[in-house]
């Protein structure tokens, strides 16, 4: 990454956002920051800003549903680096996150030096996730996870936002007015969307988008 690197913190929490601010300007001291308080203000924000290099995005924030914006931002701009950030520190949802695309996965409770060095890890290349985490081997459940993100990564942007459409229950005629486009159009989309994902129906195409939603912890808090 370059020294000046454009950053952007998703996260609706302000004071976390500011610990970020300040462990990335150890690692980036030129580092040009922006902040979205939720997903589509982040969304909003890569559009405007198509220099972006990296993304902290919150795994609990409004407009973000477990990981489905990881998977969106992965699949819509796959040059940007996601770095995930969560009080939710549950080994699997961590695990999830690396599988599912993110370059990092870093818990709120860890102090300012970590998060230095988890930035400083992923400048590096590196993927990185709590030590005690990271030494675990991979089962056969992230196998299905990496395998699921590859297909994911593979749809069109128009793909993806129709598989979640019917992710969420809307008829093709429900879509095609929802993003304006033609019913004979969603339905080539369903196709080619059954087909990457080596599905037979979008029951189970609906499915396979849900495993990227998670039922946020008891005590979501800072």
């Amino acid at each position: 990454m370059m020294s000046d690197a454009q950053v952007i913190i998703a996260d609706d929490h302000p004071l976390f956002r500011t610990a970020l601010k300040q462990a990335v300007y150890e690692c980036i001291p030129d580092a040009a920051i922006i902040e979205a308080e939720s997903f589509n203000e982040l969304l909003a924000n890569i559009e405007t800003q198509p220099s972006l290099e990296i993304v902290f995005l919150d795994l609990h924030m409004p407009g973000n549903d477990g990981f489905t914006g990881l998977t969106q931002l992965r699949n819509n701009h796959p040059d940007l680096t996601v770095i995930m950030v969560s009080s939710d520190e549950r080994t699997d949802v961590m695990r999830k996150a690396i599988n599912f695309g993110a370059a990092a996965f870093i818990p709120k409770s860890v102090n300012l030096a970590t998060i230095a060095s988890a930035v400083d890890s992923v400048l590096n290349g590196e993927t990185w996730l709590p030590d005690d985490i990271e030494k675990l081997p991979d089962d056969e459940q992230a196998q299905k996870n990496k395998q699921l993100a590859k297909q994911l990564a593979h749809l069109t942007p128009q793909q993806y936002n129709v598989l979640s459409l019917i992710a969420d229950g809307q008829l093709n005629k429900q879509i095609a007015g929802i993003l304006n486009i033609k019913e004979n159009t969603v339905k080539k989309h369903v196709s080619a969307i059954l087909l990457q994902l080596g599905v037979n129906n979008r029951t189970l195409a609906g499915i396979a988008y849900q495993q990227l939603t998670l039922n946020p912890p008891q005590h979501d808090v800072l």
